[in-house]
């Protein structure tokens, strides 16, 4: 069972917030009583889903938003403070997982597209929200990195570069905002069950259960126990924790 928290009276936001992750956590924030703005490139999907949020009693609203343009996300968080008023928590989700190409065959185009949402487009949530968040003199951050920030991985070179560069601005903004009342956190999810995860290994079932073997607990991660540990992350429980990439992978990364 995992804890309950009372965030009512606060506002959350969540980018890639249409499926997997991103949605897991929007819900989890909606049903401990903040209001949520989920963002996502297809607003048509993430209206779906603030439809359903709110059916079930939450608050929530929708914005269409690609992460990798500034301006966009200048004006995602324009809307969620003329919506709401405030914004205490964000998990900047967003990505997308490279094209499998070796290094010396990967294209400029292809490393630009992950460069360009993975870590541009967090270091473009940041300095909006870090922005607003100065305002009010309070704020927690999370941003959503990978193991593959611990380590390296043939063939998806771009995807481990960002994430990598994720956990460093995360560390360093953490040491920024200290002081002004602005926590600053990563977590960096292992095998997730999700539709990227899948996409990875093509849509095969095997090629998909063997991955998730590869994890000491036997088995892929579920999209609401990364939502678990960003609430917790965003919470006065952790309110001693700074500019950490907290690892949530089954083991995986401690063999």
């Amino acid at each position: 069972m995992n804890p309950t928290y009372d965030f009512k009276g606060q506002v959350a936001l969540v980018t890639g917030a249409a499926m997997g992750m991103g949605l897991a956590t929007a819900r989890a924030f909606a049903q401990s009583g903040a209001s949520v703005v989920l963002a996502d490139r297809d607003g048509d999907r993430v209206a779906k889903e603030v439809a359903k949020i709110v059916e079930e009693g939450g608050i929530a609203i929708g914005v269409a938003c690609d992460v990798s343009n500034e301006a966009q996300v200048a004006a995602l968080i324009e809307r969620t403070v003329a919506e709401y008023g405030r914004l205490d928590m964000a998990f900047n989700n967003a990505g997308v997982m490279a094209r499998l190409a070796p290094t010396a065959d990967a294209t400029s185009e292809e490393f630009d597209r992950v460069i360009g949402i993975n870590l541009r487009g967090v270091w473009n949530c940041m300095k909006y929200e870090l922005q607003q968040m100065q305002r009010q003199g309070s704020g927690a951050i999370v941003n959503n990195a990978s193991v593959g920030a611990l380590t390296g991985n043939p063939g998806i070179g771009a995807y481990i570069a960002s994430k990598h560069g994720v956990v460093g601005l995360t560390r360093t903004a953490g040491l920024e905002y200290a002081k002004r009342g602005i926590r600053v956190n990563a977590v960096n999810p292992g095998t997730i069950d999700t539709q990227i995860a899948r996409d990875v290994v093509g849509g095969s079932e095997q090629a998909f259960a063997e991955l998730e073997k590869g994890a000491p607990i036997g088995r892929a991660g579920r999209p609401e126990e990364i939502a678990a540990a960003v609430l917790w992350l965003c919470s006065s429980a952790a309110s001693y924790v700074l500019g950490e990439a907290l690892t949530v992978d089954g083991g995986l990364t401690v063999q």
